[in-house]
């Protein structure tokens, strides 16, 4: 009899093919991070800045068209 609180094994299961789309997407995460891009410039040390205007909406915009550009690289015959 199994303890109340174990959890029954479960057959491994073989790595799933990934995406196009799903490949596209982690690369678009990897260049926004690395990078930040979509996001307004920050002041640094002995630099300053214009006053961030880029709305929420703006910033969602320019990850979506990074992500369509990764699509498309994603997407080419090689």
């Amino acid at each position: 009899m199994e303890p109340p609180n174990a959890t029954p094994e479960t057959p491994a299961t073989p790595p799933t093919v990934r995406g196009k789309d799903e490949v596209a997407l982690e690369l678009m995460k990897f260049v926004a991070i690395t990078t930040g891009y979509g996001k307004s410039p920050q002041a640094g040390t002995g630099f300053s800045a214009k006053p961030s205007t880029r709305t929420p909406e703006e910033h969602a915009e320019a990850l979506l068209e990074l992500y369509d550009r990764c699509r498309k690289i994603v997407n080419q015959d090689a």
